[in-house]
């Protein structure tokens, strides 16, 4: 079938709404005609070539839309279905059947090799030129074909469908961190580097679980004022703080936080989150991070603090999607504040607001 699709031809090149073709659902896929799908910055590095995706592609991996068909041997969704969409994962390796599909061995190769699970594409130009897909999606379009696997059912009816794309993969990254991994002790303190999609979500999920002492680390003073409405008890701004270490470790906290996250990628803000913590504390990069030099012995292992990665916030989303949803229905994560919409068009304005600031979550409606 014909649709039509954001194209990426070539290393930062603008993003062209171009007619392509789509075949049809194969084995455990399904049609899905998207509703809205959110900008990340994956998929922006994915078109710089930060990330080495094959070119030409549709990017686009926080989809959400209504199952229009269904694939041979599809038993979990039928036509009419909502759905968001999250990450590929082959569900063969040791860690998918132990419950980590985040950190599938195949993950790399799904979602940005260019091909569906199976190693086929679904896009193609109407000249019959292949287009790379993206974490086995390709949400940037009207349409999408994607394994069951990857789709969540939407069971609410009275939460508007175009919200529930961003849920797939920065705000879960930010959640997921804090509610499945740290699970912070009730009472406890956490800082938080970035206050983008991801860094508001690990916020908002840090006020669930009942941290006592929330810090936001940001430069958009509009941005820390609504990382106070979500949750926020202390915000930084790192443009007017010189020592935002010893403001945390001395002012805020006696001797620092027992939890820190960064989400800007960049490597002095890594290097300050695990400074922040105290004794025993364990600090998280979520951003894509290049080199970053520690002294093992004075930053790390001395203090006996822990520093890991965790990838889409450790999250099974057929379980943890839904899970969000139910607290934003009950008032306790407000997700929607951090959503701006654009229409599909606009999709080149919509990434350029986006790297600027101008909003913290840009989602594209394609209706």
């Amino acid at each position: 079938m014909k649709i039509k699709a954001a194209v990426t031809h070539a290393p930062g090149a603008p993003f062209q709404i171009e007619e392509v073709e789509l075949a049809a659902p194969q084995k455990h896929e399904i049609l899905v005609k998207i509703t809205a799908c959110g900008v990340c910055h994956t998929d922006d590095a994915a078109r710089q070539q930060v990330i080495p995706v094959p070119l030409p592609a549709v990017l686009g991996h926080e989809g959400c839309g209504v199952v229009e068909a269904v694939g041979p041997e599809v038993t979990e969704f039928q036509p009419g279905d909502k759905v968001g969409i999250s990450f590929g994962y082959c569900g063969r390796c040791h860690n998918c059947m132990t419950a980590h599909q985040h950190a599938c061995e195949n993950f790399n190769a799904i979602n940005f090799g260019g091909v569906q699970p199976d190693g086929t594409s679904r896009l193609s130009a109407l000249d019959g030129t292949p287009l790379a897909t993206f974490f086995g999606q390709s949400s940037f379009a009207t349409h999408v074909v994607v394994n069951e696997a990857s789709a969540v059912k939407v069971q609410y009816d009275d939460i508007d469908l175009a919200l529930v794309g961003p849920m797939g993969c920065g705000i879960q990254t930010g959640a997921g961190a804090v509610l499945n991994r740290l699970r912070p002790e009730f009472g406890s303190s956490i800082a938080v580097f970035g206050c983008g999609t991801v860094g508001m979500s690990a916020i908002m999920a840090a006020k669930i679980a009942g941290c006592e002492t929330i810090i936001a680390v940001g430069g958009n003073p509009k941005s820390l004022e609504l990382a106070k409405e979500l949750g926020a008890t202390h915000t930084i701004n790192r443009k007017e703080v010189d020592d935002i270490v010893g403001t945390i470790k001395n002012e805020i906290t006696d001797g620092g936080v027992n939890y820190a996250i960064d989400t800007s990628g960049v490597p002095d803000f890594v290097k300050k989150a695990l400074a922040s913590c105290r004794f025993m504390g364990t600090a998280v990069v979520l951003g894509a991070t290049g080199d970053v030099t520690f002294n093992i012995q004075a930053e790390l292992m001395g203090d006996a603090k822990s520093l890991i990665g965790i990838v889409e916030g450790d999250a099974i989303p057929k379980l943890f999607i839904p899970k969000l949803l139910d607290y934003y229905k009950k008032g306790m994560f407000p997700f929607d504040k951090l959503i701006k919409f654009y229409p599909f068009e606009q999709i080149n304005e919509a990434f350029e607001e986006s790297g600027s600031g101008k909003c913290i979550k840009a989602v594209l409606k394609m209706l």
